[in-house]
Parts: structure tokens; C-alpha cells; sequence
């Protein structure tokens, strides 16, 4: 009986053995997911920042510009052969 006793024992440590490394290797996978979708929030967020300062520094530059005159010309005319 003992036999039986100590290969169901050695099943089992094989079993649980697996089961926490399989359970090491999703949580190092989660964290690692974690910290990457938190880098790409950072980039995102700085990127956006940069966006939205260059935008307001054309509206500035656009609004201190002065403002195209059009000048009337001659019409323009298609060249026939």
C-alpha cells in the first residue's frame, strides 16, 4: 500500500509542481502586459501634449500673421494650338 501511497505523492508534487509553474509564467505574462499598456498611455498622454502645444502655436503664428491680399489679375487663359 505504501507503494501506491508514495506514486500518488509523486504525481501529485509532478502536478502541483507544473500548476505553479504554469501559474509563475501568467503572472510574469500579466505584468509584463501591464507595464507595456502603461508605457504606451505614457506615449500616448506626451504625444498629445506635443499635438496639442504645436496647434496652439500655429493658431498664434497664424493669427499675428497678416492675412494674404488677393490681388485681381488677368484672367488666366488656356493656350490653343
Amino acid at each position: 500500500m505504501s507503494k501506491f501511497s508514495s506514486g500518488t505523492s509523486s504525481a501529485r508534487r509532478n502536478a502541483e509542481a507544473l500548476l505553479s509553474k504554469s501559474q509563475k509564467r501568467e503572472s510574469s505574462f500579466k505584468l509584463e502586459q501591464a507595464q507595456e499598456h502603461e508605457a504606451l498611455m505614457r506615449k500616448t498622454a506626451r504625444l498629445r501634449e506635443l499635438r496639442l502645444a504645436k496647434e496652439e502655436e500655429d493658431k498664434k503664428l497664424q493669427e499675428a500673421a497678416p492675412a494674404p491680399v488677393n490681388r485681381p489679375g488677368k484672367p488666366r487663359r488656356s493656350r490653343q494650338t
